[in-house]
């Protein structure tokens, strides 16, 4: 599916970690953070992300709130993202290759098991951000509704017009070759981190 220049491809994930944040059960998702954030900037196919409110970086897309499922929790905050990208084979190329792959291989340890879905995708206007509240909101009506054209996943993904889409794999495997190419070093930096 080729990026439409009209549109970019909104991404919000949400997660939970096993401990807080700064414990040393989560220490190898706190030391792999900033590689990742490095990884996606040098992707193909990335627009931008939130930053978070408080935090050295970009700036903060709206105030940061959480789904539901942080609810009963402990937490007042919780690891989560949200991010703009051209296409959906642009970040499933980086979602699943390279340093991000790397730290979704060792998740199980930093994260609880989830019973909702653990991101959601949906098309917003070239031209607009999405705020925190956006990917909350999306991710609830996946949970609650399954996928469809405003809220959906890479296993079900849609077209900017509603339609059901199809992912291309060799391009998703072009771009990943790509992007290992230029993560060289982030990568070689990773593999040294403890789990």
């Amino acid at each position: 599916m080729p990026a439409h220049a009209d549109w970019h491809l909104a991404m919000y994930n949400f997660g939970l970690h096993v401990a807080a944040y700064d414990s040393p059960a989560v220490e190898g998702f706190r030391l792999r953070e900033a590689a990742n954030f490095e990884a996606a900037a040098r992707a193909q196919g990335f627009v931008g992300r939130s930053g978070y409110a408080g935090e050295p970086g970009p700036d903060c897309w709206g105030t940061q709130v959480f789904p539901r499922f942080m609810d009963g929790s402990g937490f007042k905050t919780a690891p989560s993202s949200l991010s703009l990208w051209t296409d959906i084979e642009s970040l499933m190329a980086f979602s699943y290759s390279g340093v991000h792959a790397d730290a979704l291989k060792h998740a199980r340890h930093w994260n609880v098991r989830q019973v909702w879905p653990p991101l959601v995708l949906w098309w917003v206007d070239a031209g607009l951000v999405p705020k925190w509240k956006d990917g909350v909101e999306r991710l609830e009506r996946l949970h609650d509704h399954g996928p469809g054209a405003a809220a959906f996943t890479f296993k079900q993904p849609y077209r900017p017009n509603g339609e059901p889409a199809e992912i291309d794999r060799s391009r998703v495997k072009q771009i990943a070759a790509f992007n290992t190419a230029g993560q060289r070093e982030l990568m070689a930096h990773v593999l040294t981190l403890k789990v």
